[in-house]
C-alpha cells in the first residue's frame, strides 16, 4: 500500500538512504568488476543486514540504472563542464547515474531529496570535494528533468 509520499508502507527515508547506500555500492562493484547485477544483488542480500533497507528500492535501482545507461548518461552527460564521462571516477559515475534515474523515473521522490542524497553519498564514498561537482551537475539535471518543480520551488522562494 502506498502512502502520499509515494513511498510504500513501512518504508522510510532512512530505509530509502540505505537502499540507495547499497545500490550505489553495487552499480560501483558492477562497473568495476563487470559481474552479473543478479549475482551482485544476491551477494548484497546475502553478505548485509537487509532488515533496514527498503529492499523494493535497492532492485529497482540496481536493475533499472544499467537497463537505461545510455539514456542516463545522455542526460547528465552535458552538464559536465569540463570534463568527458570517462574521466570520471567511478563513485562519482554511480552516483550521476543513480540520481539521474530517480529523476527521470522515480517522480514520487522529490528533486532536492534526490540531490541531498546523492551529495551525503559523495561525501561518504567520493573524491574530496566530489560532492560540489555532483551537487552542480545534478542541479542542472533537476532542471531539465524536472523542469516544473524546480520552477515552482524557485518561486516559493
Amino acid at each position: 500500500m502506498s502512502t502520499p509520499s509515494g513511498q510504500q508502507k513501512g518504508h522510510t527515508a532512512a530505509t530509502r538512504r540505505m537502499a540507495r547506500h547499497y545500490a550505489m555500492q553495487a552499480l560501483y562493484q558492477w562497473q568495476m568488476a563487470g559481474s552479473s547485477i543478479n549475482a551482485i544483488e544476491a551477494e548484497f542480500r546475502t553478505d548485509n543486514d537487509m532488515s533496514k533497507v527498503d529492499v523494493e528500492y535497492f532492485h529497482d535501482i540496481l536493475h533499472a540504472v544499467p537497463e537505461h545507461l545510455s539514456d542516463l548518461e545522455a542526460l547528465f552527460t552535458p552538464f559536465l563542464v569540463d570534463r568527458s564521462l570517462d574521466e570520471l571516477d567511478a563513485i562519482t559515475r554511480a552516483l550521476l547515474r543513480m540520481a539521474t534515474y530517480e529523476f527521470k523515473f522515480r517522480i514520487d521522490v522529490p528533486y532536492k531529496v534526490v540531490i541531498n542524497e546523492a551529495v551525503a553519498l559523495a561525501k561518504k564514498f567520493g573524491a574530496e570535494d566530489s560532492h560540489k561537482f555532483i551537487n552542480g551537475v545534478l542541479d542542472k539535471t533537476a532542471a531539465v528533468l524536472r523542469s516544473v518543480e524546480v520552477n515552482a520551488e524557485r518561486k516559493s522562494r
